[in-house]
C-alpha cells in the first residue's frame, strides 16, 4: 500500500532551511495495522501529511497504492484525497462541522463526491458505537463521541488507507481502548490499511508493527513474533530503556545502501559519539568504542 524509498521533506525560508525527512524508508503492506512513533521533531507528523496528500515530498520516491505523489497532479491530488486516503486528527474539530448533526457531518463528503448513501453513513455510524446519537449536533456529544464521529466521516468516502494522526490524544484511558478496538475491528472486517502515528507507547504495543523515526529516518521497528496474539493485553514499547517486552522483537533498519540507525541508549551505554569500531567474525557484527579512543 506504501512505498517509500529515499523520501526526503525540505522547508524553505526566506533565510532558513529545515531538512524534515532524511531520505526515509518505509513500506506498510495492503490490510496491515501499524504505528509510527518518534519524539516531537523527528519528523513522524511530516510523513503523515505527505501521505495523506496534505503536503508534498521534495525528493525520493513515495506511492501509495497506484499514486506517485511526487508526480502527482493538482487535479488528480483532489482525486487521491477524496478516493484513497481518510485522515483523522487529535483535534478532531478538523473533521468536523459543529452546525450540522452526526450523520450529515459523515454525508458532507459523500455529497461533495456527488455519492450520497445514507444508509452506508448510518451504518458506518453503527460500526462506531453511534447508532442511538447519529441525529444528535456536535454540542451534544462528548469528546470521545465526537472523535468517534471524525472515525466515522474518515471512512465515508471507502477509502482504501486510514491515517490517524495521535487519535487518542485528547480522550481518557477508556475511549482510547474503546478507539483502538475500533480500528482493530474496521481492519479485519473491511480490510482497510491503518497508519497510526503516536507518542503513547502503550497504544502502540496494541497493533503488529511498529516504526520509530528518528531525526526524519526510520531507525528501529517492532514486530509481534506472533502476529495473531491477541493485542488486548496491554503489551507495551520501552523504548527509553532500549528494550522492549515479550510480545514484541526489535530490529535496526537496514536501507538500500545498507546504512542503519543504532538505538542512541545503545550508543551512549558505550560511550560512542562520532566514530566506533566495527568487526565480522563470520556470524554476526560487533560494534564497540574504538580502542584507540576507550579511556
Amino acid at each position: 500500500m506504501i512505498e517509500c524509498e529515499g523520501l526526503v521533506k525540505i522547508y524553505k525560508s526566506d533565510d532558513l532551511e529545515v531538512v524534515a525527512l532524511q531520505g526515509l524508508n518505509l513500506h506498510v503492506r495492503v490490510g496491515e495495522m501499524m504505528a509510527i512513533i518518534g519524539n516531537s521533531g523527528s519528523g513522524k507528523s511530516t510523513l503523515l501529511n505527505i501521505l495523506g496528500g496534505l503536503d508534498r515530498p521534495s525528493a525520493g520516491q513515495v506511492r501509495v497504492g497506484p499514486w506517485d505523489l511526487l508526480k502527482i497532479t493538482d487535479d488528480q491530488l483532489v482525486e487521491y484525497k477524496r478516493d484513497t486516503v481518510g485522515f483523522i486528527w487529535q483535534n478532531n474539530a478538523r473533521n468536523l462541522l459543529p452546525y450540522l448533526t452526526a450523520l450529515e457531518n459523515v454525508e458532507m463528503p459523500m455529497m461533495l463526491s456527488s455519492k450520497l448513501d445514507r444508509a452506508y453513513a448510518k451504518q458506518l455510524l453503527d460500526w462506531v458505537g453511534l447508532k442511538e446519537r447519529m441525529h444528535n449536533k456536535l454540542h451534544q456529544l462528548s469528546g470521545g463521541e465526537q472523535q468517534r464521529v471524525a472515525i466515522a466521516i474518515s471512512l465515508s468516502n471507502r477509502p482504501k488507507l486510514l491515517l490517524a494522526d495521535e487519535p487518542t490524544g485528547s480522550v481518557d484511558t477508556r475511549t482510547s481502548d474503546l478507539i483502538m478496538d475500533i480500528f482493530r475491528r474496521l481492519n479485519k472486517e473491511i480490510g482497510i490499511t491503518i497508519v497510526i502515528v503516536t507518542h503513547d507507547l502503550s497504544l502502540a504495543g496494541k497493533v503488529d508493527r511498529v516504526v520509530a523515526i528518528r531525526d526524519g529516518l526510520t531507525s528501529t521497528e517492532f514486530i509481534k513474533r506472533n502476529p495473531n496474539l491477541d493485542a488486548e493485553g496491554g503489551e507495551s514499547i520501552n523504548l527509553q530503556h532500549g528494550g522492549i517486552q515479550d510480545a514484541h522483537e526489535e530490529y535496526v533498519v537496514v536501507d538500500r545502501v545498507g546504512r542503519l540507525q543504532i538505538p542512541k541508549a545503545y550508543l551512549t551505554a558505550l560511550q560512542i559519539t562520532d566514530k566506533a569500531s566495527m568487526e565480522f567474525d563470520g556470524e554476526k557484527i560487533i560494534i564497540s568504542t574504538p580502542k584507540s579512543l576507550e579511556g
